[in-house]
């Protein structure tokens, strides 16, 4: 039997499940994209670029803003054309017809979402360690507590995770303007333009190879797009307010992190910097030991939570989106009558995520999922782009210039290739068998077609049932 579009009914999405409730405005959705962006990661990058960079670390940072800005600029366009929680499986899919590469784009994000909240479970759990109160307790149990929280706070709602994101955020932008404020006396004491020397002995000169690597190094520091991307359908006005969101996050980041790198190597020699076990601790222990080291594990926390929160809410949105699709099963498209979040999405990732955990060390699968987020980078700029050629397909309320998407799967693939090439070599194998497996799971399950589920607007009527 067929729907009066000509569609089998075996085929359909749950067109009968309530939308998920929009209630994210700019605001939020601006220290959202930011939230995925700032991390406690940024707090070991610095030594890092800096033994890469020296003093000059802030340019690493600048050429890596360019390069993350284009692809983040084609994810705001396509936000703003297509606000749909599948994210860059729904472009794809729009823009090649192709369901197996949807299939690997969607499941490859996804890989790269449940790794990162296995992961950061782990970090939790043994921060928490550090404290008197926690120190005897077991890390799994720990990391399990957090995990559970972590999904009760994702299904309770969308409303509920946007505040929180809110204030992890503050706390982790904070951490950083603390860092800024204290070390701003030390401007202009040091040569911002001091580079690491040669092989030989002979001073460092700056060349396009050593701007190319500190910025592949600092290039992540960057991304979130596709967190950003899949919460479309929740967001207030998206044509608008998703775009603008990612692009003043990027701004907002690019500001902190030259900001704070120019503090970095002015209240620290680079040389020691890049040996420091926790650089930005020691730059604030340099320009104020009045701090107490209990304030950073506290930040450090709340950036790990919130990194951990946002990639599951993205992960959960995804399933929703890919199940409406008819990519995953029927069932992961459910949607909570009362709290109007995608709850079988969460629970199934909750099973993933808490298997990996218990898994230990996941840390070359971590590796693995960022090259698989490379390729998803570059598949979705090549979108835009054969999108923007067909005058058929509506334009967006944030359209960029064809160049944008060009230039952005080009870094993309660069990236790509200096990852595979001189990264490791595990890594780059698991993602190959990443991919295997995705493509036998994608033969075992054959979707018979991919579907367009419209998306149903909020008008306010079931909240007031709900209520």
């Amino acid at each position: 039997m067929t729907d009066q579009s000509g569609r089998l009914e075996t085929d359909m999405g749950p067109d009968d499940e309530p939308p998920l409730r929009r209630t994210i405005g700019l605001p939020q959705m601006a220290l959202y994209s930011l939230g995925s962006m700032l991390g406690a990661g940024i707090y070991g990058l610095i030594g890092k670029a800096a033994g890469e960079m020296g003093s000059a670390v802030w340019l690493a940072f600048l050429v890596a803003m360019v390069a993350a800005l284009l692809t983040g600029l084609s994810y705001a366009s396509l936000g703003s054309r297509y606000p749909r929680a599948g994210g860059a499986a729904y472009v794809t899919q729009k823009a090649y017809g192709m369901p197996l590469l949807t299939y690997l784009v969607g499941l490859a994000v996804m890989c790269s979402g449940i790794t990162s909240v296995a992961t950061q479970s782990r970090v939790v759990a043994t921060t928490l360690q550090r404290s008197d109160l926690l120190a005897a307790a077991p890390t799994t149990l720990l990391a399990l507590g957090f995990l559970l929280l972590l999904a009760g706070i994702v299904f309770r709602g969308i409303k509920e995770c946007m505040w929180l994101n809110v204030i992890c955020t503050l706390v982790e932008a904070g951490g950083l303007l603390v860092i800024i404020a204290v070390g701003a006396s030390y401007w202009g004491s040091v040569s911002l333009m001091e580079l690491p020397p040669a092989e030989d002995g002979s001073p460092g000169v700056l060349s396009a190879t050593l701007l190319l690597q500190g910025a592949v190094l600092t290039f992540f520091s960057f991304i979130g797009f596709e967190d950003s991307m899949n919460v479309a359908e929740e967001v207030k006005n998206p044509r608008r307010t998703l775009p603008w969101g990612i692009v003043i996050a990027m701004v907002a980041a690019t500001f902190i992190y030259l900001a704070v790198s120019v503090t970095a190597v002015s209240v620290v020699p680079w040389q020691e910097l890049k040996e420091a076990a926790g650089p930005l601790v020691e730059v604030a222990n340099r320009a104020a030991p009045w701090i107490p080291p209990a304030v950073f594990v506290v930040i450090t926390l709340f950036a790990v939570g919130n990194t951990a929160l946002l990639n599951y809410v993205m992960a959960s949105r995804l399933v929703y989106g890919m199940s409406r699709q008819g990519l995953l099963p029927r069932a992961l498209g459910h949607v909570h009558p009362g709290r109007r979040t995608p709850h079988m999405a969460i629970l199934a990732l909750l099973a993933l995520v808490v298997a990996l955990m218990l898994a230990g060390d996941i840390t070359a699968l971590a590796s693995a999922t960022v090259i698989l987020l490379l390729f998803v980078f570059t598949i979705v700029n090549v979108a835009l782009v054969v999108l923007k050629r067909r005058p058929e397909e509506p334009r967006g309320g944030f359209e960029v210039p064809i160049f944008v998407p060009v230039l952005g799967a080009a870094v993309c693939l660069a990236l790509l290739g200096n990852r595979v090439l001189t990264g490791d070599a595990t890594a780059t194998m698991l993602a190959g068998v990443m991919l295997a497996g995705i493509v036998a799971l994608y033969a075992a399950m054959r979707p018979k077609r991919i579907i367009d589920v419209p998306v149903r607007e909020d008008t306010g009527e079931e909240a007031v049932r709900a209520g």
